[in-house]
């Protein structure tokens, strides 16, 4: 399980250091703030399409090795997404990381994503994870802004 561990280590420094689709999107039909107070993580996204269809996805913020290789994992798995399948993925990701029983799932099935379940095992830096998540969430439902904290910023995860 070593080499496994060390894999996920390895594929969340590589999405810090040379993160995917990070700027911002221009022309974007959406967007919205994330805010992690406990670890100050910040972060936007931007999503052209919708949540029947997002055509582009970016993120641009600062944060932790976590929040930032969260996003630009995020934006790659959400590309030509929508509807139903993008609902699911969402759905699927805050699961995996928030749930308190271990995910039942094929580590190689999800691919990238998996490097996200370690996260568990630091439940501080879960909300690090959760950030991108909720942000673009937020985003598809013209909320203009996410945080870790709760209150009325708070996104569900549902989307359209």
């Amino acid at each position: 399980m070593d080499d496994l561990d060390d894999l996920y280590q390895e594929i969340i420094l590589s999405h810090n250091k040379r993160p995917r689709n990070e700027g911002e999107l221009d022309p974007r039909d959406h967007e919205a703030e994330g805010y992690n107070p406990l670890c100050g993580d910040r972060l936007k996204v931007f999503v052209r399409g919708g949540a029947d269809q997002i055509e582009a996805v970016q993120f641009s913020g600062e944060g932790c090795a976590i929040s930032r290789a969260s996003a630009s994992i995020m934006t790659e798995n959400v590309k030509n997404l929508g509807g139903a399948e993008l609902e699911a993925k969402i759905a699927e990701v805050l699961e995996i990381l928030t749930s308190k029983e271990e995910p039942d799932i094929d580590p190689f099935e999800i691919g990238e994503l998996a490097a996200l379940i370690g996260v568990r095992k630091f439940p501080a830096r879960v909300k690090c994870a959760t950030l991108a998540w909720h942000t673009l969430a937020a985003a598809l439902n013209d909320k203009a802004e996410v945080s870790t904290e709760g209150g009325e910023k708070e996104s569900t995860g549902s989307v359209g």
